[in-house]
């Protein structure tokens, strides 16, 4: 059973890998006519801003995405079926999560910027949504959990992932009145889920 765990650990960490080596693609390098022209070439550069916080935003969320879902095999001593159609799912968010951060970023300084927020937002809302279904299909009545890790624990992480899907859903509804306030709701989610995987590790080394 721990071979099980192990292979469909190792080809989502080669999803991720992927996903996230994919991310430079979105840079386009600038195309210029006059290559003797350095102010052309730095305005080129300095153009291509949004890409650039595109690249940064999709590779911090994929890799928080990747930090959890590593952390979150420590506590599985089998899988199943049900569990690969909602690691699946998972993978689905991991390649999809680009599209809407390159959306945002493109319309980031313009009239679109709601749409491009809620979009990213709800995007946002369904990652967690998957990191959801993976724990419910994994420890739900300890169908697949070690039977080192306490109801306690247990509870608290879904309690964590429950109430983070709220809190993506409020940012996915702040976001059509007030975008920045959304996007930051969202943003913030990131160190609360550094901060969890951070002390769930602390626990463990003592």
């Amino acid at each position: 059973m721990e071979k099980e765990t192990s292979r469909v650990e190792a080809f989502s960490d080669g999803v991720f890998a992927i996903a996230l080596t994919l991310l430079i693609l979105g840079i386009k390098v600038p195309d210029l006519k006059d290559f003797t022209s350095n102010y052309k070439l730095y305005h080129a550069l300095t153009s291509l801003w949004p890409s650039f916080f595109a690249f940064i935003l999709s590779f911090t969320t994929i890799l928080i995405m990747w930090i959890n879902h590593h952390g979150f095999f420590k506590y599985l001593k089998k899988i199943d079926t049900q569990f690969l159609y909602a690691n699946g799912f998972l993978l689905l968010m991991v390649t999809f999560i680009n599209f809407p951060t390159v959306i945002l970023a493109k319309y980031f300084d313009s009239p679109a910027i709601i749409t491009a927020t809620a979009f990213y937002c709800g995007s946002m809302a369904l990652v967690n949504l998957s990191f959801n279904f993976l724990w419910f299909s994994s420890a739900y009545k300890r169908k697949l959990v070690r039977d080192a890790v306490t109801d306690t624990l247990i509870y608290k992480i879904r309690n964590a992932y429950l109430l983070s899907f709220v809190i993506y859903l409020i940012a996915f509804i702040i976001s059509f009145f007030l975008p920045l306030v959304g996007l930051l709701i969202c943003i913030s989610l990131w160190i609360f889920w550094l901060r969890s995987e951070e002390r769930r590790v602390g626990k463990e080394c003592r």
